[in-house]
C-alpha cells in the first residue's frame, strides 16, 4: 500500500533518507521486531539485508566511543593527551601545510600543532601561541592536572619511568648549554631566542629519541627535552638542562614568567576530551 509517511519521523533525522527507507522497509516486513535488532543479524531464520550505516552521524559516534582518542594521542582517564611534544605546521593561503621551523617563534604565523615522532619539537613559543596552535587543531592546551597525571603514568611515579631518577632515561643528562657555547653565558632576550640555540649538538633531541622516557600510557618526553606549557600559566617537566630546580621530574613546575614569555626552552603539547576528535586528526 502506498504511503506518504516521512521516514525520518520514525528513524530519526540523523539517518540519511535512503537508509531510512531501507530500514523502514525491513521493519514493515518483520513487524514487532525490536528496533535494535534491525541493525544486527538474527540468530535464526532469514538474514536481514546488510545496511551500510558508516556515513551516519549516529554510527560515527559509536565508532568514536570505541576509539576515544586519535592514534597520535594517548587515553589518560577521560582525556586524550598528545603522545609527543608538539611541532608546528604552517597553513598557507591555499590551505596547504608546510613544516614550521622549531627554531623560531610562530608569532604572526598561521600555524597549528601536530604530534609526531622523530621531529624536533617546537620551542620559542609562549603560552598564548601554544594555546592558539592547539585550538587550530581542534584541541586545547593541557590542563595542569591532566598533564601531570599523564606524565606520572598509571603507577603515579615521580618520573615517567619510576620513582628514582635514572641518568639518560630522558633528555636531561649532561647536555650542552647553548648560551654558554654561543654567548659566553649571556642570558638576555636576544640570546635566549637565538635560532641557533637548539641547533647545537647535545641539546634538544627529536621526539621519542629517548625510548625509556615514557610510561604505561605511551606518552613520551614529558620530562626533559623542552619545557611544556599548561593552561595554568606554568610550564612543566623541565628541559634538557634542568629537570630538578623547580621540582623533580613530573613535579617540575615553573611559574616565574608571563604567559607571553618564550625562549629556546619553552615548548608544549595538546590535550582534548576523550571522544571529541576524529581518528585522522594528528
Amino acid at each position: 500500500m502506498a504511503t506518504n509517511l516521512d521516514t525520518r519521523s520514525l528513524i530519526g533525522p540523523r539517518v540519511r533518507p535512503g537508509i531510512a527507507r531501507l530500514i523502514l522497509g525491513v521493519a514493515m516486513v518483520l513487524p514487532g521486531m525490536a528496533a535494535a535488532s534491525l541493525l544486527s543479524t538474527p540468530t535464526t531464520g532469514a538474514r536481514l539485508p546488510k545496511v551500510d550505516l558508516t556515513q551516519s552521524t549516529h554510527v560515527s559516534s559509536f565508532e568514536l566511543a570505541s576509539r576515544p582518542c586519535p592514534r597520535s594521542m594517548a587515553l589518560v582517564g577521560s582525556s586524550c593527551v598528545d603522545k609527543y611534544e608538539a611541532s608546528l605546521v604552517e597553513i598557507r593561503e591555499d590551505g596547504s601545510e608546510v613544516p614550521f621551523s622549531p627554531y623560531q617563534a610562530p608569532n604572526g604565523h598561521n600555524v597549528r600543532a601536530v604530534s609526531s615522532k622523530g621531529v624536533v619539537p617546537q620551542a620559542h613559543i609562549s603560552m598564548v601561541e601554544a594555546k592558539r596552535a592547539c585550538e587550530a587543531s581542534h584541541k586545547r592546551l593541557c590542563h595542569a592536572a591532566e598533564w601531570k597525571a599523564a606524565c606520572k603514568g598509571p603507577e603515579a611515579t615521580r618520573f615517567p619511568y619510576g620513582n628514582e631518577r635514572v641518568a639518560k632515561a630522558c633528555v636531561d643528562t649532561n647536555r650542552t648549554s647553548p648560551m654558554d657555547r654561543l654567548h659566553g653565558g649571556e642570558r638576555s632576550g636576544r640570546s635566549l631566542n637565538d635560532p641557533r640555540a637548539n641547533q647545537q649538538d647535545n641539546t634538544v633531541e627529536p621526539t621519542g629519541a629517548a625510548p625509556s622516557c615514557t610510561n604505561g600510557y605511551g606518552v613520551h618526553d614529558m620530562v626533559g627535552n623542552v619545557h611544556e606549557w599548561t593552561d595554568d600559566g606554568s610550564f612543566r617537566g623541565g628541559y634538557y638542562l634542568d629537570t630538578k630546580l623547580n621540582g623533580e621530574g613530573c613535579d617540575y613546575r615553573t611559574t616565574a614568567h608571563a604567559r607571553s614569555y618564550y625562549d629556546y626552552s619553552t615548548g608544549f603539547r595538546c590535550c582534548a576530551d576523550a571522544g571529541s576528535l576524529g581518528d585522522d586528526e594528528s
